[in-house]
């Protein structure tokens, strides 16, 4: 960890993480949004694959809310970086949840976020989610590399 940046400063992030996740496994778009404030330049590379976006979708703010119900939410740090005005948080985040109109389930991801401090705040540049966190074979991860149906 950087000195410049207290551990008590990280372990508000971290916790202010955790809650606009939970918030959001809710369903709850509006108390994410509370809670994280996306930049303008930030990329998102989903759990479900596909090209990176680049910005926020504000368009599909009420879809994303409606996307998660009755999810429960724990985040396991597994490490913490920080130095300057950048940290990143690598976590899993243990999910279950109805999403996607699909009954509720273990959706746990592997997940690396990045937080660049405007002025007083953390805003989330970056954020980068796998749903391997339960693990695939080699022959999965080859299908998956191939575009091929599993």
């Amino acid at each position: 960890m950087n000195p410049q940046l207290p551990v008590e400063e990280i372990a508000n992030l971290t916790r202010q993480t955790a809650d606009a996740n939970t918030a959001l496994m809710r369903g709850d778009i509006n108390q994410y949004l509370a809670l994280t404030d996306p930049a303008q330049d930030y990329t998102l590379m989903s759990p479900f694959g596909g090209e990176p976006t680049h910005g926020f979708d504000w368009s599909r703010r009420d879809a994303m809310g409606r996307f998660f119900k009755s999810g429960t939410f724990d985040q396991e740090i597994v490490a913490a970086y920080a130095t300057g005005n950048l940290v990143v948080l690598v976590t899993i985040e243990r999910v279950r949840a109805e999403v996607g109109g699909l009954p509720k389930q273990d959706w746990s991801l592997r997940v690396t976020q990045v937080f660049r401090r405007e002025a007083i705040a953390w805003q989330l540049v970056h954020r980068h989610a796998d749903p391997l966190a339960n693990g695939i074979s080699l022959q999965q991860a080859a299908a998956i590399a191939r575009g091929s149906q599993l």
